[in-house]
């Protein structure tokens, strides 16, 4: 039951789906970041849908800086090889940051650049590795910066390879300066952020359309390998063949 009544009967099941989020909160106890908290409402959407869903907090491993696949190799303690597997066994990729001085967090930049490191690989289909997948991003702060933390976000997404669709980004804002966080409690006996019908709704828009994408991208085999493979882009109607001049 939900407030506008009985729920449908033909609500679509994305059983089979697996979601991984990567919480990049800068506190070291899980339990006491509440970027999770909002992680959390998004999660619980997927797992009602019978999607498979990890969380992975960051700051729980060691992550070696560096734009390498594993920094072991170099003697560094890592565990980014480990993370990044489970990257790549989800359909659903969600990064969730806090906002410190306006940017997203230092461990969400750490995590897009170990990403990164492997954007030159390729999947089965010989595109390059993350084509196939959806992302989006959870973002909590109590000052400014939402909005550009996403764009940030996603655009990295899409320009290693994920799919991005509509709405695939949710927020959370107290007040500009010191405040309240994301589920602090408050004097009423609520916590904060949790009765925001604009979070609410944004954070279940995101998580909707985060299935949707990944079941379309899961049942036509991800995108198809025309027009977008580097050996034979040029093989093909390209921009290079186009005259730059034409009116």
């Amino acid at each position: 039951m939900n407030d506008t009544g009985d729920l449908p009967d033909d609500l679509p099941d994305f059983s089979g789906l697996r979601a991984l989020f990567i919480n990049c909160s800068i506190k070291h106890d899980p339990a006491q970041s509440h970027t999770r908290r909002l992680i959390n409402r998004a999660a619980g959407v997927m797992r009602d849908r019978g999607v498979d869903v990890e969380i992975v907090h960051a700051l729980s491993h060691t992550i070696a800086f560096g734009m390498e696949k594993d920094q072991t190799v170099n003697g560094m303690a890592d565990d980014w090889p480990q993370i990044h597997a489970k990257i790549m066994e989800a359909d659903i990729f969600v990064i969730g940051t806090p906002i410190w001085l306006g940017v997203k967090s230092s461990v969400a930049t750490l995590v897009v650049e170990r990403m990164y490191a492997y954007s030159g690989d390729r999947n089965a289909k010989g595109q390059y590795l993350y084509y196939g997948k959806t992302a989006g991003c959870i973002i909590t702060g109590n000052e400014d910066g939402a909005k550009a933390c996403a764009m940030d976000l996603l655009y990295a997404m899409s320009h290693i390879g994920y799919t991005v669709p509509p709405q695939a980004d949710c927020a959370w804002l107290g007040e500009a300066g010191p405040g309240p966080s994301y589920g602090d409690p408050r004097a009423d006996g609520g916590h904060e952020g949790y009765d925001n019908d604009f979070t609410n709704r944004n954070t279940t828009f995101m998580s909707w359309n985060l299935m949707h994408t990944a079941k379309m991208l899961r049942d036509n085999d991800g995108l198809p390998a025309i027009g977008n493979l580097p050996e034979t882009w040029q093989q093909l109607p390209n921009a290079k063949d186009q005259d730059p001049e034409a009116d």
